[in-house]
């Protein structure tokens, strides 16, 4: 075992070396070879946005199903993927952008929002529209989708969605403008979405292969719902144009002239020209808005949050001290609202809120973020421009409101837990790092994305996943096509002999992880106990996770072929992490 490790991390090794030196050869663009711009000139930008100016927009929509008489049928949209310009704020000049949208002149930061219908099949041909070149730094060292005739490579993944294979947009189905060239993975321009999993919020956004960092940092998100009346309409939530609201959170960083700022230089240069382990912006958008603002009645709202940012975990509150009551978790509603001060959200996670704000003492409330960054023990925000996210004003005396905060939800919400007989696997987090603790690149079992599938399983059938991190970091894992939920979270005692042990060896159970899985045990959220499709992975514990490859509200199994090629992933959804290479397969059997 030990030789077979050490010729792993020989060949890892040269691996890396070759890898380098295949960049040391590559041309880069000219925004790659920009000189740095110093932390403090992006914070003297951000300063220099007077907060709470700009309304919060919303996002056009655009219905995933069409009427027919009485029948609701199937549509074929087609929505592309183009360079244009967005005012993310009043003082900003409009800032160059890739956004989606069904034309050029209606393309949005973020995208439209697509209400489907759950059992009503839509189909999607997702068009590339993008340059010649990046509008953002790059990186050919870390696996990237590289094309030999120019264009921006994107692809499509509808993240929490039920899927076949085909339309799962893997990061090797890569295409570049009117599919001039495509990945090895690419076989289609149109992907079905059936829309056959329980109602919910789940969101559309690029993930080409070693570039879904600059692809979403430069706008390629957008929203989407699936609704079921027979679900949805008995709760009486707060519904319309007006009181149903997103609210999409990312953080950007601008340069003076408002391009949008990423990172020419990597922290390990001789490795990475470019990469940095994470992208943490000085400002703060909602629906591509710095610090908006938005005017309500005194009446219950209800808020789809969304944090699309690319590694910047958000603690929420308001500063007047309403509560949040939490309806829905990623892509499912829970058993019963969960009323809550704060909520912690790692990127890509979706908190769907109810807020009343008809019981507020003060005309006037600021949406907060007091998370730290890197997530949990990093920088502060309380107390800086990060600590704050958006504002409502609070207007008028009380209004009438038929809308309710429901007493029960839905019966599928909570976890059956595994009989002693289930499958059960160990996933383990590696960073690596120079000898001077610089981080270079991140694995899960010390594997990287190209090497065959070790999570082979069955299609219809729930596994129980300990999820292992032996770094400083707190990871959204994320699980495409299966829905999760956490049932524990222990802390890993002798964690210094266990990670030793884990360095040399590779193998949890050689390690002796159930002697080491014996600490204190941290509490779940009420607010996440539901099935989703992003659990967050605290350092330094062993976090629990039943995972269902089956449609969890009815319990069957999947109406399509899930284990075709190209098959599934699942990754860590902080997005530079993602890219280098927090990655790895998941091939269903049958």
């Amino acid at each position: 075992m030990r030789s077979q490790l050490k010729l792993h991390l020989m060949l890892l090794f040269m691996a890396v070396v070759m890898t380098v030196m295949e960049a040391q050869t590559t041309t880069y663009s000219a925004t790659q070879i920009s000189t740095p711009v110093i932390q403090q000139t992006l914070q003297q930008v951000a300063a220099s946005l007077q907060m709470y100016v700009d309304a919060l927009p919303q996002m056009p929509i655009i219905y995933g199903y069409s009427v027919r008489g009485n029948t609701l049928v199937s549509v074929n949209l087609t929505i592309g993927m183009y360079q244009t310009k967005w005012k993310f704020h009043r003082d900003l000049p409009p800032t160059p952008v890739f956004v989606y949208g069904t034309s050029a002149l209606t393309a949005t930061f973020p995208g439209p929002t697509i209400i489907a219908r759950q059992g009503i099949p839509l189909f999607v041909k997702w068009e590339n529209h993008l340059p010649d070149q990046h509008i953002l730094p790059t990186d050919n060292t870390v696996p990237t989708a590289i094309p030999t005739r120019g264009g921006v490579p994107a692809v499509v993944h509808l993240h929490g969605s039920v899927h076949p294979p085909q339309s799962d947009g893997s990061a090797f189905a890569w295409f570049t403008r009117d599919y001039n060239e495509v990945g090895p993975m690419w076989t289609q321009t149109t992907y079905q979405y059936p829309n056959i999993q329980p109602p919910g919020n789940l969101w559309y956004h690029d993930h080409a292969l070693g570039l879904t960092r600059a692809n979403l940092l430069a706008g390629l998100l957008g929203a989407y719902i699936i609704e079921k009346p027979e679900i949805d309409l008995p709760m009486t939530l707060p519904s319309g144009d007006v009181e149903d609201l997103h609210l999409i959170i990312a953080d950007r960083s601008f340069n003076t002239d408002g391009t949008l700022y990423m990172n020419s230089t990597g922290n390990v240069p001789s490795i990475h020209p470019q990469w940095q382990p994470e992208y943490f912006g000085e400002a703060i958008t909602v629906n591509g808005k710095v610090w908006p603002l938005l005017n309500v009645a005194r009446k219950r709202y209800r808020f789809r949050i969304l944090n699309a940012s690319n590694a910047r975990y958000l603690n929420l509150s308001l500063s007047n001290g309403l509560p949040f009551y939490v309806v829905g978790a990623d892509g499912s509603y829970l058993s019963a609202p969960v009323r809550t001060s704060t909520i912690v959200l790692s990127p890509a996670e979706i908190a769907d809120v109810v807020i009343d704000f008809s019981t507020s003492t003060t005309s006037f409330a600021e949406l907060l973020n007091s998370a730290p960054y890197p997530f949990p023990t990093g920088t502060p925000t309380v107390g800086t421009l990060l600590g704050k996210v958006m504002a409502f004003k609070i207007n008028g005396g009380q209004v009438f409101d038929n809308s309710t905060i429901p007493i029960k939800e839905v019966n599928y919400a909570n976890v059956t837990m595994p009989e002693p007989s289930t499958k059960t696997r160990y996933i383990v987090l590696y960073e690596y790092t120079t000898p001077s603790g610089q981080s270079t690149h991140l694995y899960i079992n010390g594997l990287r994305l190209e090497d065959p599938a070790t999570e082979t399983p069955k299609s219809g059938t729930t596994e129980l996943w300990h999820v292992i991190n032996l770094t400083p970091d707190n990871h959204p894992l994320h699980m495409h096509l299966g829905m999760m939920q956490a049932i524990n979270i222990t802390e890993l005692v002798g964690y210094q002999q266990f990670f030793g042990c884990m360095t040399q060896l590779n193998d949890a159970v050689l390690c002796n992880v159930t002697d080491h899985a014996v600490g204190k045990t941290l509490p779940i959220p009420e607010y996440e106990k539901t099935w989703k499709n992003n659990v967050k992975i605290e350092p330094g514990y062993m976090t629990s996770i039943v995972v269902a490859f089956k449609i969890v509200d009815t319990n069957q199994s999947y109406p399509f072929d899930a284990t075709a090629q190209p098959g599934y992933v699942y990754h860590c959804h902080i997005l530079d992490h993602e890219d280098n290479a927090m990655i790895r397969p998941l091939k269903l059997l049958p």
